[in-house]
């Protein structure tokens, strides 16, 4: 799929904001968005600080944004990461955060509904890949979604279906410059190591393989979707309604693979917590060892604790 056959498809709330890097994929982005949208359109930079080409970034976004008449807001963060914690997921955090502030700065009459994101399907294969070099479940292998919610904004990624190296074409045929990022050479991170190593033997071995593992990713997303529904079945069930808390002896009436649902479904929507399979499956079994009132339940999961309080289960972080 092309750049220009991605946008066709693409219909977004208006006005819209294109978080803006500087390297080619969100570069075509926002030309594209720009040229489908005139004045409708705004771009956010964040500006992480963490590498000394981080001044060349801004300003490449500044010098396109003034040639393409785009509004710029820009946000300089703090990414480091803190003990325990991945750069990369650190950087994340701090990304989303910046671009939900930078979003919010708009004037009320001109407030933005939608910011879009210009991961492709290079990215989507890359996520995928790591997911299973993870043994994640079925969340981690749906990789990312093309749209969702979060705080009142509509987030997109329309180019998902679009191969990186046509994005960098469509730019050539336009002339339109950008800027490297020096950190996607450090193979010291893992998915720079699955982009330089893995991802041309797959093209070699299997050229459809873009196409493919999307449709596979595509698959564990309409299964994890219905799992979520069952575990929100569930929960009228398990939860208590004063307060939300899992209710033990409900939780204990289903079945190990419903309570490993039900409980991940608790913790992820209620406290934004993603147990380990070894939590989770120590868990359940304290959970199926717990019959008498006496039984103490104070599991580490994430970075708190689910405790037994009485005939319910909380989660807290000290």
């Amino acid at each position: 799929m092309t750049v220009g056959a991605a946008l066709r498809g693409f219909a977004p709330a208006l006005p819209l904001a294109v978080a803006l890097s500087g390297g080619a994929d969100s570069t075509a982005l926002l030309v594209a968005c720009a040229e489908k949208w005139p004045g409708q359109v705004v771009a956010l930079h964040v500006n992480h600080g963490l590498q000394a080409a981080a001044h060349t970034f801004e300003r490449h976004c500044r010098d396109l944004c003034e040639r393409l008449k785009v509004p710029l807001r820009v946000l300089q963060v703090d990414a480091r990461h803190h003990s325990g914690q991945s750069p990369e997921d650190a950087a994340r955090q701090a990304r989303y955060k910046a671009l939900d502030a930078l979003a919010r700065m708009e004037p009320a009459h001109t407030a933005i509904k939608s910011v879009a994101l210009a991961q492709h399907a290079d990215d989507q294969v890359e996520t995928l890949l790591l997911a299973l070099s993870r043994g994640a479940g079925l969340g981690g292998l749906s990789a990312m979604p093309a749209h969702w919610q979060r705080d009142g904004l509509d987030y997109y990624r329309p180019l998902l279906a679009v191969a990186g190296a046509d994005i960098r074409s469509w730019l050539a045929g336009r002339g339109v410059a950008f800027v490297e990022d020096p950190t996607n050479a450090d193979e010291q991170f893992t998915r720079n190591r699955i982009r330089a190593r893995v991802m041309p033997a797959l093209q070699a071995a299997f050229p459809q393989f873009l196409d493919t593992f999307a449709r596979s990713a595509a698959h564990a997303a309409q299964a994890q979707a219905v799992l979520d529904e069952v575990a929100v079945q569930d929960g009228g069930q398990v939860c208590r309604a004063s307060d939300g808390l899992l209710l033990i002896k409900s939780l204990q009436q289903l079945s190990r693979a419903r309570q490993a649902n039900a409980v991940r479904y608790w913790l992820r929507s209620r406290f934004q917590v993603i147990p380990s399979t070894a939590q989770l499956q120590e868990l359940l079994d304290q959970l199926a060892a717990c019959t008498t009132r006496g039984h103490r339940i104070h599991i580490k999961v994430g970075h708190g604790f689910v405790q037994r309080r009485g005939d319910v289960l909380t989660w807290y972080n000290p």
